[in-house]
Parts: C-alpha cells; structure tokens; sequence
C-alpha cells in the first residue's frame, strides 16, 4: 500500500530543492512514480452543490461520443459522481479496500471500477471516516490501484469530479495529476467567491506541477453578467454555458446523462454545448492566469458596500 505522510513544504524537494504547494501549505505528499500516463487529464471543481457530478457526468458522455475512451473518478465521500452514468451508487474504492481488509493487491479491476453510459469507465474514490483521515490519501490509492491495473494505459480522457470548494491540501490532490483544472459556477456572488479560492489554489499547485487553469463552465444560470464581470478582472474566460433548465435537474433523478432524454430543442442545445466543451478540451487551449482577487475587491466588484 502506498505510503503517505503530511510534510511541511520545506521538507518537500525535487532535486534537492526545497518544494512546496503554497506559502504555508501543509500537503499529503503522493509518490512521484505514479503518474497517470498519456490521457488528456481534467479536474473539475466548483462550490458544493453547484452541479460538478452532473457536469462531469455529462461531460464525460459527450467525450464517449466523441469516440474517447474516458474514465471518470468521484472524490467525494457522498460517491454519487457517477450515479447517472450507471444508474446505481458503486461501491467506492474505500470500500473495496475494506473488503480484502486493506491489502491492495487482492483487488479485482471489477471490484472498484464499473461500466457506464456509452462505455465511460466509473470509479469512486470515495473518503475516509469523517473527521479521521485525508481525501487526498484516497485519491492517491485510486490512483495507484488504476495504473497497477493498467486500466489508464487504454484510456484518452480522466475526469476528476472534486468535493466541493474545500481548500485543503488533499482535496486539492488532483490537481497533482491533472493537466487543466476546470470551474464550475453558477452567476452568483457565493460561487464566484468560492471560484476565487480555487483559482488561488491551482496557482498554487502549479508551481510544481503541471496543471494550469482551463476555463469556466457556468452551470445553472441564464445570465452570466457577474461571472463576466469576474473574468474580465482575472483574465479567465468562459469555456461553456448551461441555463437553469428543470431537464437538467430532472435528468439526475432519472438516472440517466441529458444524452439519454428526448432531444427536446432545449435539451438539444444543452447536448450540443457539451459535444462543443468536450471537443474544445480535446483539442487543447493556451493555459489562462492563476491570478485570484483579494476578497474585498470581489466584494466591491459584484456590487456590494
């Protein structure tokens, strides 16, 4: 089992060199030697409850329909991030460790990863006990359980679907494998705010490592105007936009991806938004500035006294 242990930036290196995540930044240090290989990797993050899983699920099935093979990971202890993709609650890799009580190597591929909508491969990562452990030890594990498997040798695209707009450090784990983190936010002043604390977070891990920030996805919303104020202030830019549209909420208590309901021309023009996110992420874009706002100008900017 993979080794983890939280160390304070100083006693971090590469090369010799002192290597930290962040000014003051106290971080579960993964193993270097895992790494997720040559699939395009993305991280998606975004205040809770603002609709990760139900992007990422839909994300995850325009990439599929693009002919990639994709794999899609949940870290977040609820293990729900894939829940439309194969209609049920999947037992988590937590789960699956406890089975063979801890020892790794006793694992099936079958035991932690399962089939989903239009051949996307699912996993939970799921969490420690509240109160107990570190998400970022989980993330760690699937990871190094997915490429003992060789599953990430036959895939194009990962999708990291992370809890919430938590700021610590093992939350903020898949970043350490992903090439571009992507916002997910609604057109409010709450998850702007907690965009600013992700975005500071990304600057931060990408100091080290490879990630860079890929854009905003504006999610349950038919204005943009703030998000637009935002970004013109940052130098972020808006990659998609999905309305405030009850298909879309009604599609997860379907069970089912928004490529599963009638093409309705509503619903067909949420489907072709992301047929044109997942083509756009494929193909690449030119990273965007790390650079986040002190929290009283995002005050002073959205409006208030």
């Amino acid at each position: 089992m993979m080794e983890t242990t939280l160390i304070a930036p100083s006693q971090i290196t590469r090369g010799g060199k002192p290597r930290g995540d962040g000014e003051g930044s106290v971080q579960v240090q993964m193993d270097p030697s895992v790494k997720i290989g040559t699939a395009k990797v993305f991280a998606i993050y975004g205040k809770g409850g603002i609709g990760k899983s139900t992007t990422s699920s839909n994300l995850s099935a325009a990439f599929s329909k693009l002919g990639k093979r994709v794999l899609q990971i949940g870290c977040d202890p609820k293990h729900d991030s894939t829940f439309t993709l194969t209609k049920k609650l999947n037992p988590t890799v937590i789960d699956a460790l406890e089975t063979v009580d801890f020892h790794a190597e006793e694992l099936r591929l079958e035991d932690f990863v399962f089939p989903g909508y239009n051949g996307v491969m699912c996993v939970e990562a799921g969490g420690p006990p509240a109160g107990t452990g570190c998400g970022g030890y989980v993330v760690g594990q699937t990871v190094k359980l997915l490429k003992e498997h060789h599953l990430l040798e036959d895939t194009d695209v990962v999708i990291f679907d992370v809890l919430g707009d938590v700021v610590c450090g093992g939350f903020a784990a898949p970043l350490q494998h992903a090439d571009r983190a992507l916002i997910v936010t609604a057109n409010d002043f709450d998850s702007i705010f907690a965009m600013n604390r992700i975005v500071q977070a990304i600057g931060a891990k990408s100091k080290n490592y490879n990630v860079r920030l890929g854009g905003v996805i504006v999610n349950r919303s038919d204005a943009t105007d703030q998000v637009d104020k935002f970004n013109a202030a940052t130098g972020l830019k808006t990659m998609a936009h999905f309305p405030l549209l009850d298909e879309i909420r009604k599609s997860r208590l379907k069970k089912c991806t928004l490529f599963e309901l009638d093409p309705t021309p509503e619903v067909k023009a949420v489907q072709d938004e992301y047929m044109r996110l997942a083509t756009a992420l494929w193909e690449g874009s030119d990273p965007l500035p790390s650079i986040p706002m002190k929290d009283r100008d995002i005050f002073d900017l959205l409006g208030f006294d």
